[in-house]
């Protein structure tokens, strides 16, 4: 079993990548187990959890990476004035509940409160899966072209 501390600063992105697939919780501790599609073992003693796609091992063939498995979510589409847009964040929010912006679309776990308060508010919104990141937000005019989204941190979770 390979023992991790921290994701690697340079990878050699040339190398094939090989997955150690977790859930979103998971992802979020420091201390965990993994196994990488190959069946190589991994333990994490982290000093900040790791983000979807960093690489944290290396061998001469591959390099292995930790991939956030998608999960269900419901998606709200942002085609609808930014009012609504952020008066259902702000009822999401005050919930304590998760939720995500992309340029197109609000995302939400799959809950059923999340549930319930989009149908109390006549919000049409879809069942989807998606790999779901809390608490980051897409910003500007710009936004669909941005190549990353932006995160609030971990300083504003309550």
């Amino acid at each position: 079993m390979q023992l991790i501390h921290a994701p690697l600063g340079s990878p050699n992105l040339g190398l094939s990548e090989r997955a150690i697939r977790v859930d979103r919780q998971k992802l979020s501790k420091r201390l965990w187990r993994g196994v990488a599609e190959d069946g190589q073992e991994f333990g994490f003693e982290l000093e900040r959890p790791l983000k979807d796609g960093e690489t944290v091992w290396e061998t001469a063939a591959a390099r292995y990476c930790v991939r956030q498995e998608p999960e269900p979510v419901l998606e709200v589409s942002l085609d609808l004035p930014a009012s609504a847009a952020a008066g259902i964040g702000w009822a999401i929010g005050n919930l304590h509940l998760e939720l995500s912006a992309e340029a197109t679309r609000l995302l939400a776990p799959d809950d059923p409160a999340v549930r319930q308060l989009l149908e109390r508010l006549g919000i049409a919104y879809r069942e989807s899966t998606a790999v779901f990141r809390p608490g980051r937000f897409v910003r500007g005019a710009q936004a669909a072209s941005l190549p990353e989204i932006q995160e609030l941190g971990g300083s504003h979770r309550h």
